[in-house]
């Protein structure tokens, strides 16, 4: 087992589910309160203590790098005139020890695809996988809780982790959901996968814990992602790399505590701009005060 650095995030999709505000704008740079989407989930990844983020991009998406990047002439005039809160805000997004490198997916082949589009820079390391519209609330304010846990059950425990939380029994259909022979999930436990079912019928899933976009993998899985064939859609699965992954070694679904936001569609959005609004601290207060005043 290798130490833990690196974390593929793939933000090469087209964001269909947002259109048209994603048309030229990514989806990952669509702002929640008052940053990119993006940002979030590299600030968990960062905080969980990953060092070097990867993104599997494609043509059209410079400005995620970008806004990671210095921007010289913004921050001369902020420091001008004084406005030092503001000027920390762009500074400081990325620790001086933290690196974020690319790898480009040309066509949507699937997300196993795009991370084994990112097997170059993994090299023989293990890794995580993040999906970059997925974000992590916690009340407590430490957004990076689950990815840190399953990090930590995966060095404790040998075995891959699948971060999932449990969605309503008619909602099953929507998600892939584990098979963990009917353990009974309890937050922050881990439980043997005995196989992944993707969107089952309602009645006959084998539980109603979903997969959420967060993943520690061995680097063998990108060995199986190579030999893996097209499934679902015709697309390159992951979740059909994990299933051949657990037949040589454990694999665990990781209840989370925290909630989840999907950001990639279009209610999952507006909740988590008012649940992230509600919890800023500079708007959180006028915003609960306008939600009671208004006839809704």
């Amino acid at each position: 087992m290798t130490e833990l650095t690196k974390i593929v995030i793939p933000v090469a999709g087209l964001g269909t589910r947002v259109l048209p505000a994603s048309k030229v704008i990514p989806k990952e740079m669509l702002t929640v309160v008052d940053k990119p989407v993006i940002q979030y989930v590299i600030e968990e990844a960062v905080a969980a203590g990953f060092k070097e983020i990867i993104l599997v991009t494609r043509p059209g998406k410079e400005s995620i790098e970008a806004h990671f990047q210095p921007h010289d002439e913004l921050e001369a005039a902020l420091e001008q005139k004084g406005k030092t809160a503001l000027l920390a805000s762009v500074r400081d997004i990325l620790p001086a020890d933290v690196r974020i490198t690319t790898a480009f997916q040309n066509q949507p082949l699937g997300l196993g695809h795009a991370v084994l589009c990112a097997a170059e820079l993994i090299g023989d390391d293990d890794f995580a996988v993040s999906l970059p519209d997925v974000l992590i609330f916690h009340s407590d304010g430490d957004h990076a809780h689950d990815l840190r846990a399953i990090v930590a059950a995966f060095k404790q425990n040998h075995a891959a982790q699948i971060m999932v939380e449990p969605v309503a029994d008619d909602e099953v259909s929507s998600y892939g959901i584990v098979d963990c022979g009917g353990a009974v999930f309890h937050p922050g436990e881990s439980h043997n996968v005995i196989a992944m079912v993707e969107k089952p019928a309602v009645g006959s899933a084998p539980s109603n814990q979903s997969i959420i976009g967060r993943y520690i993998l061995p680097a063998r899985t990108m060995t199986l992602l190579k030999e893996t064939q097209p499934g679902a859609g015709g697309e390159i699965q992951l979740t059909d790399a994990i299933d051949a992954l657990i037949a040589e070694m454990p694999v665990q679904a990781n209840s989370m505590q925290g909630r989840t936001y999907d950001c990639g569609s279009r209610l999952g959005y507006l909740i988590a701009n008012l649940k992230y609004g509600l919890d800023h601290p500079q708007i959180g207060a006028r915003l609960s005060a306008w939600i009671r005043e208004q006839d809704l």
